[in-house]
């Protein structure tokens, strides 16, 4: 099988997952969730938010009562569970091992969280409790990390990272802006 087919083999999409947390903090706000609440909290209409429910539903991830209330199944609290897990764990990450700032680090998680096998997941949930252990080697690894020049010397050939091209500068701005041409 291809490796690009695997994208469509998650269990939910962002859209999705957005939708099912919505439900959740709307539960925890106001003891209750309704079409419109969801739709004024994403931003959206309650058209999209009606049919955005349907698969949710299909799936049992949502249950709607007799009055239209709308809740998340023990299934679909679970996975918003799941995600949030996910979303701290890929933000925090991102913040406190990469140097990445807050607000890219919350948008970034919030693009991956859906999308991380629960593998992946849990070898980066080790990482964090490694470097978060207060052991000297972590606190080595991280400063050493933080510490270590970015520069690229644009040697590809003589890059163990690299192979053909500079990731560095692949991974850069410069090909943001490249696409952003368009």
């Amino acid at each position: 099988m291809h490796t690009w087919k695997q994208f469509d083999r998650n269990v939910i999409t962002h859209s999705a997952a957005h939708h099912l947390m919505a439900i959740d903090t709307l539960m925890h706000e106001h003891g209750y969730a309704r079409v419109s609440d969801v739709a004024r909290l994403l931003e959206i209409t309650r058209g999209s938010v009606s049919i955005s429910l349907k698969p949710l539903k299909a799936e049992g991830l949502v249950e709607q009562d007799e009055n239209r209330f709308i809740r998340l199944s023990e299934r679909g609290q679970r996975l918003v569970d799941i995600l949030r897990a996910r979303h701290y764990i890929i933000k925090k990450f991102m913040t406190a091992v990469l140097g990445v700032g807050e607000e890219r680090a919350e948008i970034d998680g919030c693009k991956i969280e859906h999308l991380l096998s629960a593998e992946t997941s849990e070898r980066l949930t080790a990482l964090l409790r490694f470097i978060d252990s207060g052991a000297e080697s972590a606190d080595r690894f991280i400063e050493e990390f933080h510490r270590f020049n970015e520069a690229c010397l644009h040697d590809a050939q003589a890059c163990p990272s690299c192979q053909d091209q500079c990731l560095y500068d692949l991974a850069s701005q410069k090909l943001q802006d490249a696409v952003a041409e368009k």
